[in-house]
């Protein structure tokens, strides 16, 4: 176990990211950092960029934008009780992420309709676009 605990002092951005459970598999998480959803320090960085205990992470995954602090290291992948202990999520990125959760239940983004159109609705929609209407 010296031999784990030693390379713990060492590990990869995407081996830790897929440790603390950001990600189901190494190479989803070396996709989205090589794609710019993960900013560490500010920064644009590498999968194999060694984070530090104290540095700030910025990722995002769909909808959401987490802010998280590294707390320890570890590159074993263990049960998610464990693996929210590697991190700690910033009062501002929790206070944002609830707050975009509740303007997208309420549909404050999106585009709020009453279900299926209707057949005049369609109508005046195929009318509009310039498409031929099924007769």
């Amino acid at each position: 176990m010296a031999q784990k605990e030693l390379e713990d002092d060492k590990v990869r951005l995407d081996k830790w990211l897929w440790a603390a459970r950001f990600y189901k598999t190494r190479a989803l998480a070396k996709a989205a950092i090589e794609s710019g959803k993960v900013h560490c320090r500010g920064e644009r960085c590498k999968p194999s960029k060694e984070p530090r205990v104290g540095d700030e992470l910025q990722i995002r995954a769909g909808f959401d934008e987490r802010t998280v602090v590294v707390q320890a290291l570890s590159i074993v992948r263990r049960g998610a009780p464990e693996a929210q202990t590697l991190y700690a999520e910033t009062e501002q990125s929790l206070a944002r992420r609830e707050q975009a959760a509740a303007q997208r239940k309420a549909g404050a983004l999106g585009v709020e309709t009453d279900g299926k159109p209707t057949k005049k609705q369609r109508r005046q929609l195929f009318d509009f676009q310039g498409r031929a209407r099924d007769v």
